[in-house]
Order: structure tokens, then sequence, then C-alpha cells
């Protein structure tokens, strides 16, 4: 019991520093003592940080774990990489120094203003808090920056900058209809001047300078593997398993374009015909979370625990240019608001009737079902369904893999189309294939443009051919890899629940696919490197 205690006390100790550095992952987890919070990002604030996260590593590296049930052992691998993580960004990648978008992505309003977890007022209090500590936020990165910036990085932090005035105009209009706007006007014109400042500042003074050196390089992005998902194998290995998938996909691709007796372009084409109109998309979307709710049960995919309540909404104005559809689901934390939200981001009134109908072709029907299976039902909603239904260790509630979260939600994509999803169409299995050979590339883009000097240009042309994209949207992903580096988290995450379900479903499972997952999602969101022995422990 008191070596159980003590353990208790230093992964207490350990998740209450990650949440100093990162407050806005508290309050995602459902965590409301850090509303309003934001980090200290001066210099000597994160040297002290990582000074304190050392101490705590050498403390945990220390521990003796004897007598302590098996399973804490894991925890405390878990706990290792929830402050190796940060650690990395801060002295290997050096975000702070090197990337604006670290400090524009700060101001993020949605968890406050989507999901009514408290009174309005108290929620407008850390609308007010947010707002005033902008100035001295980008201050710090002012001075913290230190230029020639990756261009990629300057051109999408002035992107995300111009988006915020609308967001925060969110703000005001919530303060408004709970009588408190005179409190948070005059913070958001402060808040707003200064995000014109510092966009200013990068246009102007940043970006006439700024340069192509973006990349990680192998070693760095050899360690970024194992802090992100305790992988240890070599990159080569990674970027050989992404290749054979793109391949399998593409084969099957083929496979049903001569089938159909037209081309891909053409059967491509004939999706983004298929389309709602502008009015429809989201009844069209509620629909689809319906149905595939349905599907999940009369399959017996997995378990759906309850409450399980989503609703549809637009996604809000600050995250339009980033997104065509977003979970925001309820943090494991999260007592009062349990609902998913399920962003899908509609065409501008303003765009013109060629922009507008260029989106919605994006949101065709069977790529919109497919969204959503990814989205809500096998995918992110379910999945932090369980999440939030098992009791779990502080550090298995708290620790988010990039790669189990996306990568579960890839494979619910596969899995719905094995299961019969959209049957008797090859609509359905086109769409998911679109996807998954899109997640492909940016497996091997990120390796590429990380370790072995790709350019832009060349990652562009890798989703111009192989994900049969256009040349602006294809310019797009290969841009996101240079700041993006872990969308490599899709295919990877796919691949190991796949090799996982390969080694046990019969042997362990006797080839029940609910219990498989079922077991897949009570691990909680562990390192997908972990998975497999997680799964395969009695």
């Amino acid at each position: 019991m008191a070596a159980t205690t003590e353990f208790d006390a230093v992964e207490r100790a350990i998740v209450d520093h990650l949440f100093e550095l990162q407050p806005s992952t508290a309050v995602g987890l459902g965590l409301h003592a850090y509303d309003g919070r934001l980090p200290d990002y001066r210099r000597e604030a994160t040297d002290r940080w990582a000074a304190d996260a050392d101490r705590l590593l050498a403390q945990l590296d220390g521990y003796d774990t004897a007598g302590l049930p098996p399973d804490r052992e894991i925890d405390r691998f878990l706990l290792r990489l929830l402050l190796e993580s940060p650690l990395f960004d801060l002295r290997d990648a050096r975000e702070l120094d090197r990337n604006p978008m670290a400090y524009v992505g700060l101001f993020s309003l949605t968890p406050y203003l989507a999901r009514e977890y408290a009174p309005a007022a108290a929620r407008v209090d850390s609308l007010v808090k947010i707002l005033a500590g902008v100035p001295a936020v980008l201050d710090v990165g002012r001075r913290r920056l230190a230029g020639p910036l990756p261009r990629p990085f300057v051109d999408l932090a002035v992107l995300m900058g111009e988006q915020l005035p609308a967001h925060f105009g969110e703000a005001e209009e919530f303060a408004r209809r709970a009588g408190r706007a005179e409190e948070l006007v005059p913070c958001r014109r402060t808040a707003e001047a200064a995000v014109a400042a510092f966009v200013g500042w990068l246009r102007e003074t940043e970006r006439p300078r700024a340069d192509d050196r973006f990349a990680l390089g192998p070693e760095r992005f050899q360690r970024l593997l194992f802090v992100r998902e305790g992988i240890e194998a070599p990159t080569e290995e990674i970027r050989r398993a992404g290749e054979a998938d793109l391949a399998r996909n593409r084969v099957r691709l083929q496979e049903i374009v001569r089938q159909s007796g037209s081309t891909p372009s053409e059967m491509f084409r004939a999706l983004g015909d298929d389309h709602p109109a502008a009015p429809e998309v989201l009844s069209t979307t509620r629909a689809y979370v319906d149905e595939a709710r349905a599907f999940v049960i009369q399959h017996d995919l997995a378990s759906v625990p309850e409450p399980a309540v989503c609703r549809v909404e637009e996604t809000p104005p600050a995250a339009r240019a980033l997104s065509t559809a977003s979970m925001n689901p309820p943090g494991p934390f999260e007592e009062a608001a349990s609902e998913g939200i399920y962003f899908v981001t509609l065409v501008d009134p303003a765009w013109t009737p060629a922009e507008q109908e260029e989106w919605l072709r994006s949101l065709n029907r069977p790529m919109l079902r497919n969204i959503t299976v990814h989205e809500v039902y096998p995918g992110h909603y379910l999945q932090f369904l369980h999440l939030r239904a098992r009791p779990g260790s502080l550090a298995r509630k708290v620790y988010l893999s990039s790669s189990f979260v996306e990568g579960w939600a890839h494979y619910a994509e596969q899995l719905a189309i094995e299961a019969g999803l959209g049957r008797g169409s090859p609509s359905a299995e086109i769409a998911q294939l679109h996807d998954a050979l899109l997640r492909n590339c940016r497996l091997l883009s990120a390796i590429g443009l990380h370790t072995a000097g790709w350019s832009v240009a060349r990652a562009t042309e890798l989703f111009r051919t192989e994900a049969h994209m256009d040349q602006l949207p294809a310019e797009r992903e290969a841009i996101r890899g240079t700041f993006d580096p872990v969308y490599f988290c899709y295919t990877l995450g796919k691949l190991k629940i796949l090799e996982a379900r390969a080694r046990l479903l019969g042997p362990k499972f006797g080839g029940r696919l609910r219990a498989f997952h079922d077991a897949v999602l009570a691990t909680g969101s562990p390192p997908i490197g972990l998975l497999e022995t997680m799964l395969a422990s009695p």
C-alpha cells in the first residue's frame, strides 16, 4: 500500500507539472480548474520548467516498482513520455524559438463557447482571462522567436492570426448574450490590436528573411517517434511499411477502376457530382451519424457506452480555414457536458458560386459518410466514450497518443468497408481508398521532408500523383508536413492496430472482432508502440 501511495504521488506531480506548461490540455480533458490559463513562455520560465521536468524524470527512473501492480510499470512509461515529449519540443525542435504558430495557436476559445459545462457567466470569466493575456504572450513570442524562421511556419501563423478577430468576435457575442459584454469588449480590443501587431511583424520583418530550413533531420525525427509513440524501430522500417500500404491501396483502387471501365479521375469526379446542396449538408451529416451508430451495433463491431449523444454543428469561424470536419469529444474528466460535437465546415456565402460548388464537391456524400465514420462511429467519438467509461489510472486518462487516436479512426474507415458499409456500390470504398492514399502520402512525406531532404515541391508531386489531388490541395498537404511531421500518425496507427489484429484476433479473442476492439479501446490511448504489449498481457 505504501509503494502504491508513493507512486500515486509521483504520478500526480508529473501530471500537474505537464499542465503547468500545457493548461489547454487539461481543459480539453475536462479539468476546468485550468480554465482561462495561458502558459508562461518566457525563456526563464520554460528553462525552469525543463529543469523541474528533468528532476521528475530522474525520480521516476529511480523509482522501485517492486510491490506495485504490473500495469503500473506501463504507467511509469507513459509518465516518462508525458515529460520527454514536451522536453523534445522545447530543446530539440525548439518550437518556441522558431515556430510562431506556437503562440498564435494558444488562443482557441472553442472549449468555453461550444460546451455548456458551467454557467455562461463563469465561462465568460475564462474568456476574459484568455483575451487579457494575449498581448503578453505575443510579446514573449516577438522576443523569443529567432529568425530567420521557416517560411511555412510564418505563412501559416499569419493565416491563423488573420482568423483570430472573427473568433474573438464569437466570444463577444457569447458575452453579450450572457449580459457581460462590457467586461469582455475592452479585452477583445487589446487582444486584436496585439494580434494585428504580431501578424504585421511576421509579414513585414520575418517573412522577407524566412527560409526553408524546417527539417528536423534523421536523428531528431527518430527521437520524435520515441517520445510521441514509444517506437524504437528505425525510421526506414516505418517508411517501408508505409510504402507497402500505399501499394496495397493503389492496387485495390486499380482493381475497382478496371471493373468500372473508367479512370481514377472519372471515378473521383463522379464522387464529387454526388453532393448535397449547401442547406442540406448538416442534415445529411446527421443522417450519416445515425447510420454509422446503427451500423456498429448491427455488425457487433464494438460496444457503445452510454450516454452517447453527438450533435452536428457548423465549424466555428476561426477553424474554417484549416478544417473540413472535426470532432470535439468530451474529455475523460468532463462531468457536466458529456455530448460529442461534430463540426462540419459549410460553404461561405461570400465565396463565388464556383468556389461554393468546389467545396460542396469535396463534401460529396461518399466522402462525408467516410469522414463521419472517422470522426464519430466507430472512430473518434466512440473511442472517447470508451476512454471516459473506463476507470483507468491518471496516466492513462491523460496520455493521448496521436497515432492511437488518429490511427484508430483511420482503421475504423477500413473496418467499416470490411464489414460491408455501402456494399453494392463502389463509391464508399473509393472514398475510403482516397483517404487511405492521402494518409499514406502524409507518412511518406513526413519522413521525406524531415529525414531525406525532400522539398515541398517533391512532396506535392507525391500527393498529386498517388492521392489524386489537384495542385493546390496537394501543395497544402505538403506544406503541412513541414510543421506537423506527426501527421504520419494516421497510417502508422492503423498499421499497428492491423498488426495486433492479425496476431491476436484468433489466439486471444477467438476471432471475435467486438472483443478485440473493446480490448483495444480499453487500453485508453497509449503510445502506439506499446499497444500490442498491452493487449497481449493477461
